[in-house]
Formats: structure tokens, sequence, C-alpha cells
């Protein structure tokens, strides 16, 4: 979004976001294995009794699958003399992009003749790709279930394809990190990092054990590390909270990831979000999240929390 926080006229919005999401990302490991303790030797936890089952093994601890438990990369679906498997997967990822950037231009075409011209109002001339690449990708995947009947799209080669890019983005935003804007803005900076560390911690300890059926420990686990660095990190809590998945967490995690990662997990309203902020103001945005977020929360406490 550093094109977004440009054309907003705040460049600096996206190295202060660069530098919460390390900040958060760090924190998440640090205080999940803390709270991880705290549950079990309060006996919060359904699935762990004893602190030393909170434990990973040399392997996993060193980021390595044990050699028996290896798994295929990928498939290779295409004759390598005809068209490289790879260069085909990475020709997809393109046309899902291609896709989105059309959906782009025809939303902005739309704004502009709907009330663009006659308000000045453009939020859609400020929203970033990304979430309509992934409505791109979708599309394609459905195009291809329907007419590929080669199956020439192999899930796991894809998902090879999703961590080189995770890690070349994650590499590049922060050796492009300015300490300057960072510096500049110091104070906005610790008081995000303050505030976002212990209104994650505090929703964990005193919501979702009022929000959450059954399990609450386990589940939570997986929603605070998210919610403070990212999905791999909720997913490790997970695992150290409930290593042989005895407990529903894992799936419902994975439930809650649809609609939670269209919207805001990287989704439509974190696209839209900088461009609303622009057009109307904090105030009037704040008010409106403010409003979803009592929706929610009172939905969690006075409904799932009484069962």
């Amino acid at each position: 979004m550093a094109s977004t926080f440009a054309e907003a006229g705040f460049p600096e919005g996206a190295d202060l976001s660069i530098g919460l999401a390390t900040v958060g990302l760090l924190f998440s490991v640090i205080l999940g294995i803390l709270l991880l303790n705290y549950g079990v030797r309060t006996g919060k936890s359904s699935i762990l009794k004893v602190p030393d089952e909170i434990s990973l093994k040399k392997s996993e601890q060193a980021g390595v699958v044990d050699f028996d438990a290896r798994e295929c990369a990928g498939k290779i679906t295409t004759r390598p003399e005809s068209i490289e498997p790879l260069s085909m997967h990475f020709a997809y990822v393109g046309v899902a992009i291609g896709i989105g950037y059309i959906i782009l231009q025809i939303l902005q075409l739309i704004e502009e003749l709907a009330w663009g011209r006659t308000t000045g109002i453009h939020l859609l001339e400020h929203m970033p790709l990304f979430p309509l690449a992934m409505i791109g990708g979708i599309i394609l995947e459905m195009f291809l279930d329907r007419f590929d009947t080669y199956k020439t799209l192999d899930r796991n080669l894809m998902m090879r394809i999703q961590g080189l890019s995770l890690d070349i983005l994650i590499v590049s935003a922060i050796a492009t990190l300015s300490l300057e804007a960072i510096g500049g803005n110091l104070a906005p900076f610790l008081i995000l990092s303050i505030v976002g560390i212990f209104w994650n911690v505090a929703a964990f300890l005193l919501l979702a054990p009022r929000m959450i059926p059954s399990y609450w420990f386990e589940r939570g686990m997986g929603d605070f590390g998210q919610s403070m660095g990212m999905t791999a990190s909720g997913l490790l809590l997970m695992k150290i909270a409930d290593p042989e998945n005895r407990s529903p967490a894992l799936e419902s995690f994975g439930y809650k990831q649809l609609m939670f990662e269209p919207v805001v997990g990287g989704g439509l309203f974190t696209a839209t979000s900088v461009p609303l902020i622009f057009n109307f103001g904090p105030v009037p945005v704040l008010i409106f999240t403010a409003v979803v977020m009592l929706f929610w929360s009172g939905l969690g406490l006075l409904y799932f929390g009484r069962k």
C-alpha cells in the first residue's frame, strides 16, 4: 500500500506500517509463549496440563521437516519440453493480477461516471491492486475448474510461489524501511505499538473466555497470534497449544478466515481504509469502526458467550 500512502500525501505511512508490523510480529511470539505458560500453569488450557508439554522438537525449532515426514513440493503438470510447469504457474499468477487490474479500472471508471465528477470524491482512485488480484485469482480458479480438463494447476506448486513471493516482499520491505520516517513520527509509532499490544493481550485474556464457548484458550491463541503478527504466527501458537489437534481450534480458525481475510486480513477494508480517511477524515472513520467493533463485541458477549 506504499503507493496508496504516497497518493494520500503521507508516504511515511508505509515505513510506519512496516515498522509496526515488525514490532507486532516480534511480540506475537514473545508474548504468545508467555501467555501459553500462563495458561498452562493456571489451568486455562484444555489440552496442555504441564508446562513441559509446551515444546517443539529440535527439528521444528530449526524450521526443518523430519526426513520421513517430507512431502512433495509440487507436481509437474506439463511436459517441460513443451512449457516449464513453474513458468506456467507464474503465468497463472500474472493472469490473476491482470484480471484484478481490469476490475479495478472498471470500478474506477464507474466511480468517475457515477459520483466522482459531481462530488470530487474518489475512493477507488487510491485503492491498491492486491485485494482485487485475490478476486482475480478466484475467477481464474473457477474458470480452470470448469474448463481445464487436464488439471494443469497444482496447488502445492502455487503454494511454493506464494511462499517465495511473501519472503521477497518481507525482505524487500524491511530492507527499504526508512528509520528516519519512524524517528520523525516516533510519538504516534510508540502509541500505536503500545496500545496495539495492550489491546490484543486484553482481548485475549478478558474477551476470549467470555466469547468463545469451548476451547477458548486454544482458539484464542490463534486469533492472538494473527492479530499481533500474521496468520503464520497464529498457526504456530495454535500448534504449540494443541500439537495433536485434539481441539476444534484449527478447524474453526480456518472457517473464520473465509470471512476475515477478504475484509480486514489485507482485504477490501484494509485497502480502502486510507482512501476513506483521506476523503472523509479520521473522526467519521473512527466512529464507523467503533460501531462495527461494538456490534461484533456485543454479538460475541451476549450471544456466543452465553452458549
